[in-house]
């Protein structure tokens, strides 16, 4: 596993694209810092300091840090689509295959690449949301600040199965922009499935289908905490009620497609002649 994840690693740190999109995907969750800390004066009328509303507090700062931060993901995922493209356009692929790579340990190199950086990444994470909310947060209690930790599990489990899709699109298109315009063309088929289903059967039974999709199963891991900052604002508004919490089967459905993924990416490659 070491000598796979090394070859590739050597191979995206030699390209000074995938070396600046790198840095570039670690980088922008420290953002999420800058963000606790602004401090914005309206006019004179009032001041807008996000930290001093209790929204980076524990255990609430495991959650809002993992959503926003899964939203830069694409930054790596055009790195994982850029790893393939290299490798056919450049040949590097067939030159590997010659010197004694198998297939399978050419897709087992990408996939270890996906897991060592989402896990970078998850540490990072880990890192910001700690500083955050040992900052702003006033509770000392051990069990309490590590509370719904369970949404790093899931960050993590988001970026291999995201990562796991792109470079299955990688492989099947060869191409980097295509690959990405194939995620792209995936969600709105996603959704365009969704409002079929919804409009053939009923929108609660379409919603549940819908949770089995690639790209909407991922999502779902970690959903959007506006409804949960509104609801600590307005705890007596039922209406604003709804299940925020990581589910194990939820991950069980993005591990599942990461499986297929992989799978299907080993099968392409095995069935080409390269």
């Amino acid at each position: 596993m070491l000598r796979l994840l090394k070859l590739e690693l050597q191979k995206l740190l030699l390209n000074r694209a995938s070396k600046i999109l790198i840095f570039i995907s670690f980088i922008l969750p420290f953002f999420v810092i800058i963000l606790s800390s602004l401090r914005i004066n309206f006019f004179g009328l009032f001041v807008l300091e996000l930290g001093h509303y209790g929204l980076f507090n524990f255990p609430i700062v495991w959650h809002i840090t993992t959503f926003f931060a899964a939203q830069f993901k694409f930054f790596f995922a055009i790195v994982v689509v850029s790893m393939i493209g290299n490798e056919y356009s450049n040949k590097t692929i067939k030159q590997n295959l010659i010197d004694g790579l198998s297939k399978k340990e050419f897709i087992l190199s990408k996939f270890y690449t996906i897991v060592f950086f989402s896990a970078v990444a998850t540490v990072l994470i880990f890192i910001i949301c700690l500083s955050i909310g040992l900052y702003y947060s006033s509770i000392s209690e051990v069990a309490l600040i590590f509370r719904e930790t369970e949404f790093l599990l899931a960050y993590f489990v988001k970026l291999v199965g995201f990562f796991s899709l792109c470079l299955f699109l990688g492989m099947l298109v060869k191409r980097s922009a295509f690959a990405l315009a194939f995620l792209f063309m995936l969600f709105i088929v996603e959704w365009i499935l969704y409002g079929l289903m919804a409009w053939k059967l009923d929108e609660n039974t379409a919603d549940r289908i819908q949770n089995f999709f690639p790209l909407k199963s991922m999502w779902k891991l970690i959903d959007q905490p506006f409804q949960r900052i509104a609801i600590s604002k307005m705890p007596d508004s039922k209406a604003l009620i709804y299940d925020f919490a990581v589910h194990w089967y939820e991950v069980a459905i993005v591990l599942g497609w990461t499986a297929i993924f992989i799978f299907l990416s080993y099968r392409l490659l095995k069935q080409r002649d390269l």
